[in-house]
């Protein structure tokens, strides 16, 4: 399969007019052809910090209409949804995500409840982390915004 068109070489940081050479579902080859395209072939965008329960969607059709607009992936912080739901709105996110052709790396939540302000409808432990990591496949800490627990070395904070 080919596709012409004005490739945006992101590594090079060029465009040039030319084809994209797909075998097997996977790119092998790019070649300049000098043509003249009105199209462009670019990289699929990922959305490096998002929490998908913002959008009021489920992460399946998040997705759906994130692709409309380039993006093919998240790096997603679902730690909302956590607030409200505990470990199982975790998993439910991880869940309806991985039922589509769309990249979704969910972090563990760590802040859960966000802050002593709030009233949250669960919580989230270290235990809890460690469970998400081993057994529902999270493999990264999401943004932890209790900082002064960090800074004062807080042994709750600390074992997250």
């Amino acid at each position: 399969m080919e596709l012409t068109g004005n490739i945006v070489d992101v590594l090079n940081r060029k465009i040039f007019a030319g084809k994209v050479i797909i075998e097997g579902g996977k790119i092998v080859s790019l070649q300049p052809d000098g043509g003249t395209y009105d199209n462009y072939i670019m990289p699929g965008f990922i959305d490096a910090h998002v929490h998908v329960e913002s959008s009021m969607l489920v992460p399946s059709e998040f997705a759906r209409l994130a692709v409309l607009h380039g993006t093919v992936a998240t790096v997603s912080d679902p730690h909302e949804i956590g607030n409200v739901l505990g470990i199982s709105g975790v998993r439910y996110m991880t869940e309806n995500g991985s039922k589509v052709p769309f990249k979704f790396y969910f972090g563990a939540p760590s802040c859960v409840p966000a802050t002593a302000f709030e009233t949250a409808g669960a919580e989230i432990t270290a235990s809890d982390i460690r469970e998400l990591f081993e057994k529902d496949g999270l493999n990264y800490l999401s943004e932890m915004m209790n900082y002064p627990g960090v800074l004062f070395n807080d042994p709750v904070v600390m074992e997250k």
